[in-house]
């Protein structure tokens, strides 16, 4: 007879093999090659960490400023149709960026100022008639005198034009130099001129002959106290100046009259010239060398070539067969030394012409103000500054 067995002995049984069943497979043999792998792929993923982390990031490098270069300048204004065709434009400033620097500050003179320097031999008095093509009559010179004015035309000293001439300095845009050749008793510059001054202020340049004859004896006096009003204007015209200079007389001779002319002025006058009018228009290239080392800084010929602008001269480099007796003066090589004037006679057909010459003066350097601001800031900004 079988023995029963208890319940709970199966339950018992049964858990055991549920338990059985939850249990983790046995591990798999150890494979070394695979261990190996396994090692190498950690050790190299811990290396990469470690050089990203020393190994800065590369920046981006800026790219190098680009190198500018200048734009070609311009030719100086041609004065197409005005000027004869022997007469060209010269310049005289040899520093072009202090050239630029002066022509374009805004407080100088602006493009296109202009200036007539006329030279006034003889007057007429009224209801006399001119016998000589020097000489300019009365109501004649009334008439020029007011044309100038009527086309804003102003008056000037000569120390203003030499400022002008030199550094582009301020003056009217229509300038105008009047000059009296030879001396004259103060009663002239009281009939004709006086009363352009009392109107308008116009001054006037007395080119002072300094010899010390009966002449000079009897017109000095009243010519000192003259100049000591103010307004006319006392320059040099050599001592002798009857014997203009040339190639055939001496260096001994063309000091006497620069030198001598010089003090007696500075002596008489109370300051020293700026200016030597060339007495009969007679220069040379050794005469304008001595006349710059007694101290002018300008002369004058009897050339009516044409007007003055800054760092612009009409001269001409041969002779003109068609005009013998103008000297051409390029071979001075100091365009200042040798300034055109016109005469009187003439000189009231030619308003209109300086007039146009500056305006058009005024526009072909507005038309090239961009390519020479530029050449400026590339060239000279950097030791002389910007423009003020």
């Amino acid at each position: 007879m079988k023995t029963s067995r208890p319940i709970w002995f199966g339950v018992l049984i049964l858990l055991l093999a549920l338990s059985a069943c939850g249990r983790d497979p046995a591990p798999a043999p150890f494979d070394p090659n695979a261990a190996a792998t396994q090692a190498v792929a950690t050790l190299y993923a811990g290396m990469t960490q470690t050089a990203q982390a020393v190994i800065p990031t590369p920046t981006a490098t800026a790219a190098p400023t680009p190198v500018r270069t200048p734009p070609a300048l311009p030719p100086p204004y041609p004065a197409a149709g005005y000027l004869n065709p022997l007469d060209t434009p010269h310049t005289y400033i040899e520093d072009t960026c202090q050239y630029l620097r002066a022509r374009w500050t805004s407080t100088n003179a602006a493009p296109g100022t202009v200036v007539m320097v006329i030279m006034f031999h003889s007057i007429v008095a009224p209801g006399g008639q001119a016998t000589d093509y020097n000489q300019i009559e009365a109501g004649r010179f009334d008439i020029l005198m007011r044309d100038l004015h009527e086309q804003n035309f102003v008056a000037i000293t000569t120390a203003q034009l030499a400022d002008f001439l030199e550094t582009n300095a301020y003056i009217p845009p229509r300038s105008v130099l009047l000059v009296v050749d030879d001396r004259h008793y103060a009663q002239y510059f009281d009939v004709y001129f006086r009363p352009y001054y009392e109107q308008w202020g116009w001054p006037v340049v007395n080119s002072w002959i300094s010899l010390n004859d009966s002449i000079g004896a009897a017109a000095l006096p009243e010519n000192v106290a003259l100049s000591q009003e103010g307004w006319v204007d006392y320059q040099a015209h050599g001592v002798v100046h009857n014997t203009p200079i040339s190639e055939f007389v001496s260096e001994e001779y063309m000091l006497s009259e620069l030198q001598g002319s010089w003090d007696a002025i500075a002596a008489n006058f109370g300051r020293p010239p700026i200016a030597y009018i060339w007495p009969g228009g007679g220069f040379t290239p050794r005469a304008a060398e001595l006349a710059r080392q007694v101290g002018y800084r300008l002369g004058f010929t009897v050339n009516p070539r044409g007007p003055l602008m800054f760092n612009w001269i009409p001269l001409a480099d041969v002779a003109d067969p068609m005009r013998p007796s103008y000297l051409p003066e390029g071979a001075v090589g100091d365009p200042l030394m040798v300034l055109p004037r016109y005469w009187a006679p003439d000189a009231d057909q030619q308003i209109d012409n300086v007039r146009a010459m500056g305006q058009e003066a005024a526009a072909y350097a507005e038309a090239h103000r961009a390519v020479e601001l530029e050449y400026y800031d590339i060239v000279c900004a950097p030791q002389y500054g910007p423009i003020p």
